[in-house]
């Protein structure tokens, strides 16, 4: 059998895709597909979830590369970083089976 070369970015690929496998993740990246920009108290009135623990979420989402960010005021808005792989996300999260 033919052994294909790895990407060289295969471990930074696979700590995208943990941490877009999360649920409370998940969610987020729907909301940001849906919304450009999002801030965090916005995000935590749709997840129902304290601000503490969406930053979290948010946090670990921007330091591995897939969100940006933008301050407005006092507020930390989200946003997606676009993305071939950001885009695929969006494509296995949006496709429902019939």
């Amino acid at each position: 059998m033919e052994q294909k070369k790895l990407p060289k970015d295969l471990t930074k690929k696979a700590k995208l895709l943990e941490l877009a496998g999360d649920e409370t993740r998940i969610k987020i990246l729907c909301k940001l597909f849906e919304k450009d920009n999002v801030c965090v108290s916005d995000m935590s009135k749709f997840l129902n979830m304290s601000v503490a623990a969406v930053s979290h979420h948010l946090l670990l989402m921007q330091e591995s590369g897939l969100l940006n960010t933008v301050r407005q005021g006092k507020n930390i808005c989200y946003s997606l970083n676009k993305t071939p792989l950001t885009k695929y996300i969006q494509q296995f999260i949006c496709y429902q089976e019939k």
